[in-house]
């Protein structure tokens, strides 16, 4: 699982529940790093805090560079940010959802997004 996470709050949060559950978990904050991430090694899913500069962006690139369903895409962003939102999904995230629903279901995401369901 990656994750681009607009703050150190975030990061630490996605990174400390991942490692909790057992499931290999590492950053991709912009482009590149994804790009050399989804290169190096299998890729289950992204998850894009919609807040982060380059994490709408991301749900793009993993799009445009992976097969049809094989890296599921998870945005999170604040309730009062709409039109981030809907972007998200007209990307091509596959569940977009409020900060308060993201941290609500952290692990059972995490755990699911890992295989571990």
């Amino acid at each position: 699982v990656l994750y681009c996470a607009a703050d150190l709050l975030w990061a630490t949060r996605i990174k400390s529940t991942a490692d909790a559950l057992g499931v290999p978990c590492r950053p991709a904050r912009n482009e590149q790093m994804l790009r050399d991430r989804l290169g190096d090694s299998p890729v289950r899913a992204l998850i894009v805090d919609l807040e982060s500069a380059d994490g709408p962006g991301l749900i793009g690139v993993v799009r445009s560079l992976t097969p049809p369903g094989s890296v599921r895409v998870v945005a999170f962003g604040p309730h009062v940010a709409t039109e981030a939102l809907m972007d998200a999904r007209a990307a091509g995230a596959d569940s977009v959802m409020t900060r308060g629903a993201f941290s609500a279901r952290l692990a059972d995401l995490i755990r699911d997004l890992g295989g571990q369901s």
